[in-house]
């Protein structure tokens, strides 16, 4: 595939005419350097690493720059807020040039260009760092571009990014100077147009996460640092202090002595282990009394390899971390909660008293284990119900706690179609369905319904190692989602659960907190705010969601993060929706909580009403703000 890359000569001269001032240029760069650093980190060569690529895009992109007034190049037509602006295209074409260049490979007959050299700057000590994991259709995308030659690359990265037609895709790449861009062209159209994918976590390098370097060679080579210099440092310590030296450090140990906490976290037979019955005595009705469980408990082989990959990930391990949660080292030995094979995988979970920890290996023997975290402090008995084993094929496997007596798989969407029965063997759970593995419409939302003696609850896969629990009723007095009523609350709704994957969901709730009569006579609609918690406290979502009679799926009217709005700290909630009769009227209709004593609309739409509802005609498109007042007096203001 290298016929493709950059050819050796140097790009002809742009026809534009303009000139581009390095201040225009420079502005250009710092308004889009996100784009542009993820334009980069596309088109350069998988085969540096992850870590190196994202150190190298951000090289590159700053050293895009000019150093002096330069002809501007041909701009391609396209369908962004960049259209027309010299600067980003100057900058985009050094960029792109500089990216291709640094996956030419290195001869003995040139001089490697400095772009095919690790930059010197930005440079980060002791840390390597690289963009959150995305999902599996993420991952295989960079696997197909992979394959691909770095001219293809950009292809697709100008298309996807810059919403580039292919005509002014080979212009791009002429000015660059690929030799054949036509050829390029081709080569893309050969993986799937998934351009969306490239707006995702995994192609940021701009998001990133870090994990530690070597560390053994790093301590290794801090020895042979240390061996050359002792003398010279003890010397000139004792010639230079009088007494004592430095003195002592209190009860810190020696730089070189080993932290018996943290070998014996890496120790198996350390491990703690809970007994069968444990739970059944116990003041704590959590993840601490679950007891270890599967069928490769006595391998310590395989526990030592959880153990060491959970203090020192390598490169080639799949690490996900939810959203709050520190995926460091445990601090001491962890508690054991399950080893055995699930699918085709050895899977063990640990837990640290704040985390989950999730390890899974090939049981082919090949390589790509992957380590998962949650955060579960705070935990209780209707939070600790499950964990997810794994994901395959469009399923989930869970393991349940050991006081769930019965599981069974239910359709959120379709509340009268009863249960389904799961076969529990040792608390794993046979496979359903997984919504979070779902892709296209949203036809279903399959749920785990978990049963502990006369209690019964919902919980939901979003992505993440720990289900989330589902409720509904009032914010501060939730109940169960086990009764009739509670299920055709969260028919309408269950799709909107996909707006909180893989956001550190702790538990959602749906609370219909009012109704509404429709201005057509043609029946009432629902107003329902769902709130998703998370277990880090901050971040959660709340969303307004308007239901009206015959719909299939409730139509979100507002939506906000971080406030208190339709929570225990604060139940009330205002939000409004612009709504069309079937005689063709439209109509802004508002409503809050029972306790809502006046709602006002200004802007685009005008009107104010006493009571919790608000129905006011007003035209299509109209904006609207809405404020109200409470039976006590305090202001009340509307989700946006």
């Amino acid at each position: 595939m290298q016929s493709q890359d950059v050819a050796q000569r140097p790009a002809p001269p742009s026809p534009t005419g303009l000139v581009v001032d390095v201040e225009q240029a420079e502005a250009a760069l710092v308004e889009h350097y996100p784009r542009l650093v993820r334009l980069a980190y596309l088109v350069l060569p998988p085969r540096l690493g992850r870590s190196r690529r994202v150190l190298t895009a951000h090289a590159l992109t700053q050293r895009a720059l000019p150093r002096n007034r330069t002809p501007a190049p041909v701009i391609p037509a396209q369908s962004t807020g960049r259209d027309g602006d010299p600067g980003y295209a100057l900058i985009r074409l050094q960029v792109l040039r500089t990216a291709l260049e640094a996956g030419l490979p290195l001869t003995a007959k040139s001089w490697p260009k400095r772009s095919q050299l690790p930059p010197l700057l930005p440079h980060v000590w002791g840390l390597k760092l690289f963009p959150r994991s995305g999902g599996a259709d993420e991952l295989a995308l960079d696997q197909r571009l992979s394959t691909l030659s770095g001219p293809a690359r950009a292809v697709y990265a100008l298309r996807g990014l810059e919403r580039l037609t292919d005509d002014g895709v080979c212009k791009v790449l002429a000015e660059v100077g690929v030799a054949d861009p036509e050829g390029a062209v081709l080569e893309a159209d050969g993986i799937p147009a998934q351009y969306g994918l490239l707006d995702s976590p995994e192609f940021d390098p701009c998001s990133l996460q870090a994990r530690p370097t070597d560390l053994m060679r790093r301590r290794q080579h801090l020895r042979a640092a240390l061996a050359a210099g002792a003398a010279v440092l003890v010397c000139g310590a004792l010639l230079g202090l009088p007494g004592e030296g430095w003195g002592p450090e209190g009860a810190a140990a020696p730089p070189y002595a080993r932290n018996p906490a943290a070998q014996a976290a890496l120790d198996p037979s350390k491990l703690t282990r809970m007994p069968p019955a444990a739970w059944r005595s116990s003041a704590r009705t959590d993840f601490s009394v679950w007891p270890a469980r599967g069928d490769l408990t006595g391998d310590k082989a395989l526990l030592r390899r959880a153990l060491a990959v959970w203090a020192r990930p390598g490169e080639t391990v799949q690490v996900s971390v939810t959203p709050g949660t520190l995926s460091g080292g445990p601090a001491g030995p962890p508690q054991l909660l399950y080893a055995g094979t699930v699918d085709a995988a050895r899977v063990v979970i640990l837990y640290d008293g704040l985390r989950i920890a999730r390890y899974a290996e090939p049981r082919d023997g090949t390589q790509g284990a992957a380590l998962d975290f949650a955060r579960v402090d705070g935990a209780g008995r209707a939070e600790a119900g499950a964990v997810v084993l794994g994901r395959s094929d469009g399923n989930v496997r869970y393991l349940t706690a050991p006081w769930v007596k019965k599981a069974a798989e239910r359709d959120l969407m379709k509340p009268g179609s009863g249960a389904m029965d799961l076969t529990l063997t040792d608390g794993v759970t046979t496979p359903l369905a997984s919504p979070a593995l779902r892709s296209g419409p949203c036809t279903s939302w399959n749920v785990l319904q978990v049963t502990d003696g006369a209690r019964t609850r919902l919980l939901t896969d979003l992505g993440e190692l720990v289900p989330a629990r589902l409720t509904t009723g009032r914010p501060g007095s939730p109940r169960e989602v086990s009764d009739a009523a509670a299920l055709r609350t969260w028919q309408p709704f269950a799709c909107s659960l996909g707006t909180v994957r893989s956001a550190g969901v702790r538990s959602v709730n749906a609370w219909a907190f009012n109704e509404q009569p429709l201005p057509d006579a043609s029946g009432s609609a629902a107003w329902v705010c769902t709130r998703a918690e998370t277990w880090r406290g901050g971040g959660a979502r709340v969303l307004a969601q308007f239901h009206t009679p015959g719909g299939a799926y409730g139509a979100a009217a507002a939506k906000a993060e971080n406030v208190p709005a339709c929570g225990e700290r604060d139940p009330h909630v205002l939000a409004g929706v612009l709504w069309k009769s079937k005689a063709g009227d439209w109509y802004l209709l508002a409503a809050g909580g029972r306790e809502t004593a006046s709602i006002r609309a200004t802007g685009g739409v005008n009107g104010v009403r006493q009571g919790s509802l608000l129905t006011v005609p007003a035209e299509q498109g109209a904006q609207a703000q809405l404020k109200g007042s409470l039976k006590d007096g305090r202001s009340l203001r509307g989700l946006r």
